[in-house]
């Protein structure tokens, strides 16, 4: 009688216990091969270090401190890019899960709308809001991008406030958005003009932090100066500091000071370096943040690693640059 014969016998398969100690790869498991094939490998699990290392950064950073925080994005002098750092630094508190209202506190002259792409959609502004033309949700604008932010404009392009306009009025106006129907966002972010004049005073009036934007050069260091001082006599005590536009070449030229000499300069915790980018410029003309970039450009990098440093109250840490020694030629062992 003819028998079948299984020349390969089929062994019972490891099952996984998720509440077990015993991890899966186990070595008490010893599968069976015949002769006629050879056992394949052992692999090794060189996975372990890089598994562990994007799952710390993957983390959704933990929100500090009591929310609503309010945050003034400020640096006195004009042109070092504080309405790109509202727009940049505000949609990545938006893509990592927080609700945000971003107020372009710059009456007449009000940009942070074109950064984003939203000057079509403001129909509404804060004067309507307090004149009872319309509710305050009708001028908030939501991004359709990310749903979780939201806009709100003080006044339309070329008009002035009301004599009665203050911070007691930005005050009014930041309670109104923590006792919403809709709940209180996470972070209320100022965009504060540049100046130290009555629209400076307005804008830190109800801020708690106080975000400095600065570039390595000293007629912004004798602004940034000023305004820690006049945000200090404010009772503004958690200032930190992000230094933009940093080209590491003219660094190590000795063309521009480091981010450490603007540190020690102005004695400020440091959250954030945004390098020099000409794609600044690009997405400045089409309404589209760095941060929505892809692939990712450094500056759009920096600027999310400056938020999340914001989020859980954190700072960095400067370092000093080693200069790479200079070649010497032929002529140098004449003096040369």
């Amino acid at each position: 009688m003819l028998s079948l014969h299984n020349p390969f016998p089929t062994t019972p398969k490891p099952s996984l216990n998720l509440n077990s100690s015993t991890p899966p790869f186990s070595t008490t498991f010893k599968p069976h091969f015949p002769n006629t094939l050879k056992p394949p490998k052992p692999h090794k699990p060189h996975f372990t270090t890089r598994t562990q290392s994007l799952l710390q950064y993957n983390r959704k950073p933990q929100l500090a401190g009591e929310t609503p925080r309010v945050v003034v994005i400020t640096s006195g002098k004009g042109g070092v890019g504080k309405t790109t750092t509202t727009a940049n630094v505000g949609l990545s508190l938006a893509r990592l899960g927080f609700s945000v209202v971003a107020i372009d506190a710059d009456v007449g002259l009000r940009n942070l709308d074109l950064l984003l792409g939203l000057e079509n959609r403001v129909n509404y502004t804060v004067v309507e809001v307090l004149n009872g033309d319309c509710r305050l949700d009708q001028a908030l604008v939501r991004d359709k991008r990310w749903s979780n932010f939201e806009l709100l404009c003080i006044s339309k392009p070329r008009s002035k406030l009301p004599i009665g306009f203050g911070g007691k009025a930005l005050v009014w106006l930041v309670d109104a958005l923590k006792s919403r129907q809709e709940g209180s966002p996470d972070f209320i972010i100022i965009d504060c003009p540049a100046g130290i004049d009555a629209g400076f005073i307005t804008a830190i009036t109800p801020a708690n932090e106080a975000v400095l934007v600065t570039t390595p050069d000293i007629t912004s260091l004798r602004d940034a100066d000023r305004v820690t001082g006049l945000l200090e006599c404010d009772g503004i005590r958690d200032i930190k500091m992000i230094v933009n536009r940093v080209r590491t070449d003219m660094i190590k030229g000795e063309d521009m000071m480091s981010v450490l000499d603007v540190q020690e300069m102005l004695g400020l915790s440091l959250l954030g370096v945004i390098p020099e980018d000409s794609e600044v410029i690009r997405s400045t003309n089409r309404g589209y943040p760095l941060v929505l970039n892809k692939p990712p450009t450094l500056a759009g990098l920096a600027f999310e690693q400056a938020a999340w440093r914001l989020v859980e109250q954190d700072s960095m840490k400067a370092v000093m640059m080693e200069e790479e020694p200079k070649k010497r030629g032929f002529f140098s062992f004449f003096g040369g």
